[in-house]
């Protein structure tokens, strides 16, 4: 094979949403950039994962509203359902989406895109098909793969991940779905509403990493629409073929099902990557990297899934921003979690920036002051009948300041209202931030507003000092 060699100023290894941003934002500031990708561009975000669920989930919710219009005055109706079709507008959303993360857009922002997959050769240079590429700085951006479980009998059963969930078209009759987090959770729902029995098996709690008061918000009301939920139940073995298939339990007990989904997390992908002869240091199955998301090799970098952390798209495009700063300009750059939001699509969504209840309270104690404040309390939600749901504030107060450390939500679009939350805590901004902010009325977002304005009220309300100032001012102010 002929060997082409290359020199960079910076090679970007993986062409999922942080790669691409380190190459298109490098490129942009004057770097020679090259990005491989031996798969499809846009990785698992585009093609398996953020993009192709929620579209399917808005298919789901679309065939749910028809059967539920009845509060409105409207007559409902049974949905007619067709699942390959639903499948099918899936496939168009990934279709409308590709263009922006294509090879093509890539290479006319000025970036050299090889799609062949890398492997390092030496701590500077990495071999991807017939090019050798020596880089002044190297971006580990590979991201991650489903993880499958050692549970007897998987490798002779046929099973989904989400990685061949959306090429299916045949409907589900049973969806057994192992894994009870977001993607498990996720699907589960949605398949329940497109027509499918379902039934979820989680070894621990579902929704486990979710603060648990929004989690059994979520939970509840996925168990209200009909899908079977079975927590602390782990899976020993699995047998049978397509359309008949079982899963046996720890304590005996048999799940039957059409299909199996596996949805039990997910597992960095770095097989390929030779990082030996990078002298890249590994820790439990992932990239290890210091604050400035540097490896034991300091001209290489490793952002998102790779390094096994928070598994978000949107925590590898920050990753992307901060190694722009250090290998571009050389500014000093640390990674932070803390103000991190994440979100879930179930109906109600649940999501959470910062410290759960459990996790504030085991680090501070009786310092910690829990503010709860409910959807049905907001105008908006109350007249589109979607009052279930809460903001809930974990508050520290100490003797000279208030701090916000964590913000957990259950209800319509939590998702978007955690954004709010994550710039105050990104920012360290006050909560009278929130309470001085004007919101439009009404609207759903106002709610964040009375969340904020309720550690307040008390003060304000049952203050006894303030109520005797109030009436002195009204004696003495003419």
């Amino acid at each position: 094979m002929t060997t082409h060699r290359i020199r960079t100023d910076l090679l970007v290894i993986g062409a999922g949403s942080g790669g691409l941003s380190v190459a298109a934002g490098a490129a942009q500031m004057g770097a020679d950039v090259t990005l491989l990708e031996g798969h499809k561009m846009g990785g698992d975000c585009l093609n398996y994962g953020c993009v192709p669920s929620k579209a399917l989930i808005a298919a789901a919710g679309a065939a749910h509203g028809q059967a539920h219009t009845a509060a409105f005055g409207v007559a409902p109706c049974a949905p007619q359902v067709d699942y390959a079709a639903a499948m099918d507008y899936v496939a168009q959303v990934i279709g409308r989406i590709a263009p922006h993360d294509s090879v093509e857009r890539f290479t006319g922002l000025g970036v050299r895109v090889i799609e062949e997959y890398g492997s390092f050769v030496s701590p500077r240079e990495v071999e991807a098909g017939a090019y050798r590429i020596k880089a002044r700085r190297v971006v580990i951006a590979t991201g991650s793969s489903p993880f499958v479980p050692p549970i007897a009998g998987l490798d002779s059963v046929p099973f989904l991940t989400n990685e061949t969930l959306f090429a299916q078209r045949e409907q589900p009759a049973h969806l057994l779905v192992i894994g009870g987090g977001p993607i498990g959770m996720e699907m589960a729902q949605a398949h329940h509403r497109l027509g499918c029995k379902v039934s979820v098996i989680e070894s621990s709690e579902a929704l486990g990493r979710e603060d648990r008061e929004t989690a059994a918000l979520a939970l509840s009301a996925l168990r209200s629409e009909g899908v079977e939920i079975f927590e602390n139940t782990k899976v020993e073995r699995v047998q049978g073929t397509q359309g008949a298939i079982e899963a046996t339990a720890q304590d005996g007990r048999v799940f039957a099902g059409s299909h199996l989904l596996v949805a039990v997390g997910r597992r960095p992908s770095i097989d390929r990557l030779n990082l030996a002869a990078a002298g890249v240091e590994v820790a439990r199955g992932a990239i290890k990297v210091g604050a400035g998301l540097r490896t034991s090799n300091r001209r290489v970098y490793a952002i998102g899934d790779v390094i096994g952390r928070l598994q978000f798209t949107h925590v590898a495009s920050y990753h992307a921003g901060l190694v722009i700063r250090s290998a571009l300009l050389g500014m000093p750059t640390r990674h932070h979690s803390h103000h991190i939001p994440r979100a879930t699509y179930t109906t109600p969504e649940v999501a959470q920036v910062g410290l759960t209840e459990s996790e504030a309270q085991a680090e501070y104690g009786d310092r910690l002051h829990v503010l709860r404040l409910p959807f049905d309390q907001n105008d908006r939600a109350i007249t589109g009948s979607q009052t279930n749901g809460l903001v809930k504030l974990m508050v520290v107060k100490s003797r000279w300041r208030t701090q916000l450390v964590g913000v957990a939500i259950a209800g319509h679009q939590a998702g978007e209202l955690i954004n709010t939350w994550a710039l105050v805590l990104a920012n360290r901004l006050k909560l009278t931030s929130l309470t001085n902010t004007v919101a439009a009325y009404p609207t759903i977002g106002e709610i964040n507003k009375r969340a904020a304005g309720a550690w307040f009220a008390p003060r304000l309300f049952q203050n006894p000092t303030l109520r005797r100032g109030v009436r002195l001012v009204q004696r003495l102010v003419p």
